[in-house]
């Protein structure tokens, strides 16, 4: 009997086969596996070129992802570990941000059983648009939106590390999110102070000092964890201010230190929170919790308000601000917006009726 001819002909050149059927092959390793990859030719000059394109892509992705090659069978969950780990190396991000952006993961994984799994040339178009029917339906629209961008991510790093060509999740279409209906739900300012009245009568331990911390984010409009980072030291008196510096190792949101104005009632708080404790090192904190949702909501349950959040005695400062005079590009600078009060008109424009009713009775058509 005849011997069967050979599938695979070495050539002179290394890592260069020539296959039965005269095209040319580049014997190469992906992921540490052994793999063949068609050079798509029959001519050998035309081979060796294309072969030398081969390895050179090859070796830039290797380091590009330091040694991370990873087959083209990469699945979802691969891809996502690369992500994610690019997110934790980034400097520029705050902790809280990396923190999010973990949690969108999350969400993704469990709205999608079994995504982790699958090979990401083997996702279509279709499936994704199925998970994201099923996903809009249970989230708000701002996750959604930050689980599709996440998910496109995944894919890129797919794409980066040739396990497919195409990203199925860009005709995945994003939603727009509703304007919060601010008006009904923050409370009137006779409800404010019952509440606040509620939230300091609960007889707890850190009932005073809960009630301090909510009035200060009403009156500030400092986000949470800006406030829990605010020390006596931080009132400036003589120029009737309050230094947000937010977090000592990356500062606030935006990486900006600001004043805000200490009005009225902080005045009136920060005396009370003075007189209590007596003679105290300047750099004690101005407020002894950092956190009162749970004494928010019962509160809320005693006096028959709708139940609101840290945030929202942000917007709460805001409206009051706003509907006491205050122009937008000012109220937006308090609340430490870069972007000229944009933001701002847009979240706070409803104003409440009982104050467009009173400005509606200062517009006058007469001659």
């Amino acid at each position: 009997m005849k011997p069967k001819p050979k599938t695979w002909t070495p050539t002179k050149v290394q890592q260069l086969y020539r296959h039965s059927s005269g095209t040319f092959y580049a014997r190469m390793k992906v992921g540490g596996k052994p793999t063949w990859r068609s050079l798509k030719t029959d001519l050998l000059s035309v081979a060796k070129a294309e072969l030398e394109k081969a390895l050179n892509s090859e070796t830039a992705r290797e380091e590009m992802h330091g040694n991370e090659l990873v087959s083209p069978r990469m699945t979802i969950g691969e891809a996502k570990t690369i992500r994610l780990k690019e997110i934790e190396n980034d400097a520029s991000l705050k902790s809280g941000t990396r923190h999010y952006w973990r949690q969108v993961a999350t969400s993704l994984s469990r709205s999608w059983p079994g995504m982790d799994d699958m090979e990401a040339r083997k996702i279509t178009p279709a499936m994704c648009q199925d998970w994201a029917g099923r996903f809009a339906k249970s989230t708000s629209a701002t996750r959604y939106n930050n689980a599709v961008s996440l998910l496109r991510q995944f894919f890129e790093v797919s794409m980066k590390h040739g396990a497919r060509a195409t990203n199925p999740a860009l005709q995945v279409k994003r939603l727009k999110p509703r304007s919060k209906d601010l008006a009904s739900k923050l409370p009137t300012k006779e409800l404010f102070a019952k509440w606040i009245g509620a939230i300091r009568g609960a007889g707890g331990r850190f009932s005073q000092d809960a009630g301090d911390f909510v009035e200060g984010l009403a009156y500030t409009g400092v986000r949470k964890g800006e406030a829990a980072c605010i020390s006596l030291a931080d009132i400036d008196e003589v120029r009737e201010e309050i230094i947000v510096r937010g977090d000592p190792d990356e500062g606030t949101k935006n990486s900006q230190i600001r004043r805000v104005p200490i009005n009225a009632a902080m005045k009136e708080l920060i005396a009370k929170i003075k007189a209590r404790r007596g003679a105290e090192e300047l750099k004690a904190p101005l407020f002894r919790v950092n956190e009162a949702q749970k004494s928010m909501d019962h509160a809320a349950k005693k006096v028959g308000m709708k139940r609101i959040t840290h945030h929202d005695l942000r917007h709460y400062f805001a409206t009051i601000c706003i509907e006491s005079g205050v122009d937008v590009p000012t109220v937006s600078k308090w609340l430490g917006h870069l972007d000229g009060g944009a933001l701002a008109m847009k979240t706070y424009g409803h104003l409440r009726n009982e104050h467009s009713r009173a400005a509606a009775k200062k517009v006058s058509f007469a001659a």
